[in-house]
């Protein structure tokens, strides 16, 4: 979250500091009178620049603190101590050349996180040479995040690139920062019927995780997760909805590899219920809760007992916007084509076992649980506060040309609950996460 705040300091945004805007805008795209927009496209100005306060330099708006001083994170963000304590040099080096592409992307995103001068042009060079189409696609989103005239001149020169999805990345990215909505490209989509689901949404997903270092609450530490290295600790996650019901609830189905001693995938899934906004036809602004039983690890590592477990609620939010696509229809109505939001939840790291350790010991399956400030004998364990951003849209999986509407494999019900051949039908009636004690020896 906290990059989002970077490359926007006054300095930055002074007039040269980022190159001209007409340098980096198509003449198409020049400004407009605003009486010339219609009533839904002013509405949707007003709307973006009422969602930026929480962000701006209190120097450059007028109105209540309340609604502009206000986020906890940010306010973290000032304070927190940095766990990757690489030099910058390390990060450059790591960035470019470290086998593992996690470890690659988790250095490009803790550079641009330190606000760089050069962070952009360092993103440039992983899209345009790294072999990883995910390092790649997610370094085009850390370069939206950093935002500007240069960003959108970045962006813009993978707009052809050979790979369609990098393509349509670019030009998604791009348009959100000149507009604030996305753009897609022209590709035919396919639904698979029969299938537990009406779209599979592979997510993006990048957060902060501070850390309270003491009781004194006045010591936090802070690692900037990328998507891949957040989907290694965490899982990687799917937004799973069906037309019927995505307005009141979805399931978030997430799998780690790597976590199981036997090999097997670990299979992770929250059921997710909220509110959505439907005033234009082609959106829903939602915002939806989870809250499901989890066995807490209280080594602080999933899957290992070792220091004890219990059995608590785990909460969790999400909240945005998902952008609608009526050329791909599903049941005849328009499919989710784009999701992008927030969101937060608690959290416990294990000090013990992340203090004095690199990056690539810290990234690890499991290495860190999700937790509640509400249960009684775990409740003074939590010590981490996640907040983070995410964005997914269709992809196509197979390479034909034609966009997977719900062809990825995803092991849920639509109420949640763990589903390994994808029939529909609970394996155990009531279970949403995989069940440790059936591995151990």
């Amino acid at each position: 979250m906290a990059i989002d705040l970077c490359n926007k300091s006054p300095g930055a945004l002074a007039e040269g500091a980022q190159g001209a805007w007409e340098e980096a805008v198509p003449a198409e795209a020049a400004p407009v009178n605003l009486d010339a927009l219609t009533a839904d496209q002013r509405d949707a100005l007003n709307f973006s620049y009422r969602t930026t306060l929480p962000a701006m330099d209190p120097r450059f708006v007028a109105g209540d603190p309340a609604a502009w001083a206000s986020d906890f994170g940010y306010a973290l963000n000032k304070v927190a101590v940095r766990l990757d304590n690489r030099t910058n040099q390390d990060l450059r080096d790591a960035a470019l050349n470290h086998p593992d592409p996690a470890m690659r992307e988790q250095a490009l995103f803790e550079y641009a996180d330190r606000d760089l001068p050069d962070a952009i042009e360092l993103l440039g060079q992983a899209v345009l040479h790294d072999p990883n189409r995910e390092v790649r696609w997610d370094a085009l989103w850390a370069i939206e995040k950093l935002g500007g005239a240069h960003a959108v001149a970045t962006l813009s020169t993978f707009a052809k690139d050979a790979d369609p999805e990098i393509a349509e990345w670019s030009h998604l990215f791009r348009s959100e920062l000149q507009t604030g909505d996305p753009a897609f490209d022209g590709r035919a989509g396919q639904f698979t019927p029969g299938r537990t689901f009406d779209e599979t949404i592979y997510l993006l997903i990048h957060c902060d995780l501070y850390v309270r270092l003491d009781d004194s609450n006045q010591h936090w530490g802070k690692i900037s997760l990328a998507p891949q290295g957040l989907a290694r600790i965490y899982g990687q996650a799917h937004a799973c909805p069906n037309v019927s019901t995505r307005e009141r609830q979805l399931v978030i189905a997430k799998t780690i590899d790597g976590l199981h001693a036997d090999g097997s995938q670990h299979c992770d899934n929250y059921l997710f219920r909220g509110f959505t906004d439907r005033t234009r036809r082609d959106r829903g602004n939602f915002f939806f809760e989870s809250l499901v039983p989890r066995t807490f690890f209280k080594s602080g590592h999933a899957d290992d007992p070792s220091e004890g477990t219990r059995q608590a609620n785990i909460g969790f939010a999400r909240y945005g916007t998902w952008h609608l696509d009526p050329k791909f229809q599903i049941h005849d109505e328009a499919a989710i084509r784009y999701v992008r939001g927030r969101f937060q939840g608690w959290g416990y790291l294990n000090l013990a076992r992340v203090a004095g350790r690199s990056m690539e010991e810290i990234l690890q399956p499991g290495n860190g649980v999700l937790s509640t400030l509400h249960d009684p004998e775990i409740g003074n364990m939590t010590n981490a506060f996640i907040l983070g951003t995410f964005k997914g849209k269709l992809n196509d999986w197979d390479g034909d040309g034609v966009i997977d509407m719900n062809s990825r494999d995803v092991y849920s019900t639509v109420d949640g609950e763990i589903d390994m051949n994808q029939d529909g039908v609970a394996d155990q009636p009531g279970l949403t996460c995989c069940d440790h004690t059936t591995l151990l020896p």
